[in-house]
């Protein structure tokens, strides 16, 4: 059965300008290009595009898995696009970003989960300017270790790979596993001391607060560094339920007991999401 959206508070109520996504719409589309900002309908949209932000989504905008917490379309993927790294790496250059945050849809239908494709894109990326820093928010690749290799080696300065929530939540999760993306986040620091690992989760899908803490001690423990903290908002009432609208000030309590535990930078806030002001974790090192 569906369920009955909550209420949003005061806090939750950022307004979405339409008219201010035209131009970043016109350009996506020229370059048969997608971002995760649209697909996965982003608060933040209004804001990101207005400055000429986006982050990119490669592989696709079909997923082949279905996380009941998600927007993004599910259901058998259409071949790979052979020129969508170099269209990602000219839009970025039309747009004058330094830092580049690429994601995807996941692609278990891929032997290599589109690992290949991200490097591509890196590369193509780093032709334009080497200096453009590159971070990529990539699926768990089904632990493919040789394909999470040659992500941590593509170049990119910070490789993402989201926990989303605790373990006892994880029904959310279709098709993946807490303690395989911990060795997902593991192998990757390991492949490549150089490049930093990051991570993400949301809060009011019914977390307690020692569970949260306990998965940013198992973050740590893989080498893991960043961490973005943002409120879980139901795309639909067809949706997981959002259990509860978590206060500013859980967020504040939690970034500060996260810093004090050991990580670089957290972002933590309601609206946090995992690419929202991704420079700053660079700039914090």
């Amino acid at each position: 059965m569906p369920n009955k959206l909550l209420p949003k508070p005061q806090w939750l109520r950022k307004k979405i300008r339409l008219s201010s996504h035209q131009d970043m719409q016109i350009l996506m589309a020229k370059g048969r290009l997608h971002t995760v900002c649209e697909e996965a309908m982003c608060p933040n949209i209004t804001e990101c595009f207005s400055h000429k932000e986006a982050t990119f989504m490669i592989l696709g905008n079909i997923c082949t898995r279905a996380c009941t917490f998600c927007a993004v379309s599910k259901g058998r993927p259409m071949a790979l696009d052979p020129d969508e790294p170099e269209n990602v790496a000219k839009a970025v250059k039309e747009l004058g970003l330094r830092h580049v945050v690429i994601t995807s849809t996941t692609r278990d239908d891929l032997p290599d989960g589109g690992a290949e494709h991200f490097c591509k894109t890196v590369a193509a990326i780093k032709a334009v300017d080497e200096t453009i820093t590159v971070e990529l928010l990539i699926p768990d690749l089904q632990e493919e270790r040789q394909a999470l290799m040659d992500i941590a080696t593509s170049g990119a300065e910070i490789i993402g790979h989201n926990l989303e929530t605790v373990p006892r939540l994880y029904a959310v999760r279709k098709g993946a596993e807490y303690e395989r993306s911990l060795r997902v986040l593991k192998l990757l620091a390991a492949s490549n001391p150089s490049a930093s690992t990051k991570s993400g989760i949301m809060l009011g899908l019914g977390e307690y607060d020692d569970e949260v803490i306990s998965l940013m001690q198992d973050l740590l423990d893989t080498g893991c560094r960043y961490l973005s903290i943002g409120q879980y908002l139901a795309p639909s009432s067809a949706h997981a339920k959002v259990l509860e609208y978590v206060k500013p000030e859980k967020f504040d309590f939690f970034k500060e007991v996260g810093m004090k535990m050991g990580f670089r930078f957290i972002r933590s806030s309601p609206y946090t999401r995992s690419s929202y002001m991704a420079h700053e974790y660079l700039e914090a090192k």
